[in-house]
């Protein structure tokens, strides 16, 4: 299977006009990367390091995980950090463009409630229509759930960039909070940034 890393190669190629020194992902901190405290550039420059010819992994000694999730790549970090005020971990991951902790949370509505992100699965609305249907008890409906999936999410911020005169491409830029689980880490929650680069023309169409 082709490296989730490569994805980002075209992304990060995106126009960054406010880069004016030579960018070293070396210097990235991950968890200003989980906090959304990047530039998208900057992110996807680093992301691709990880694997790439800058070794990120191997120089930060993360040990890879093993897992049964296809979209992701997961390291064992040699110390735990400290994300989102008080939680810690030395789980992370990373998919084709977030790089999220892995807590050892089994309600991500905890994590979520304080930073007011909204379940975009809740099951409850599907419950109370079954429920109200008379087909079902609210315990037996709740039973029928065997996984509660979490799924939420935060813009932070939201950049339309239409290309200058003398460039091809400009780009849509979204940085959104991520907090979400999966039947592939049950007990799991995680928490963490997703950067979104979509290449777009003059017409401010995605490419």
């Amino acid at each position: 299977m082709k490296s989730i890393f490569a994805v980002s190669l075209l992304i990060a190629a995106a126009p960054a006009h406010a880069a004016d020194a030579p960018f070293d992902p070396n210097q990235v901190d991950l968890v200003d990367a989980i906090e959304c405290r990047l530039e998208a550039p900057s992110y996807n420059g680093f992301a691709v390091a990880v694997e790439g010819d800058e070794k990120i992994a191997s120089r930060r000694h993360w040990a890879r995980v093993a897992n049964s999730n296809p979209f992701m790549n997961e390291y064992d970090l040699p110390a735990p950090i400290t994300v989102a005020g008080h939680f810690s971990t030395r789980r992370i991951a990373f998919t084709a463009n977030a790089v999220l902790a892995v807590l050892d949370l089994a309600d991500p509505a905890e994590i979520a409630r304080p930073l007011a992100i909204e379940n975009a699965m809740d099951p409850n609305p599907l419950i109370d229509f079954i429920v109200s249907s008379g087909k079902a008890t609210r315990a037996e409906a709740e039973a029928q759930i065997k996984f509660r999936k979490f799924l939420g999410e935060k813009v932070i911020s939201d950049i339309t960039e239409l290309p200058a005169e003398n460039e091809t491409f400009g780009a849509h830029i979204v940085i959104t909070r991520n907090i979400s689980n999966a039947t592939t880490h049950p007990g799991r929650t995680f928490y963490g940034c997703s950067y979104r680069v979509e290449l777009i023309g003059k017409d401010g169409k995605p490419l």
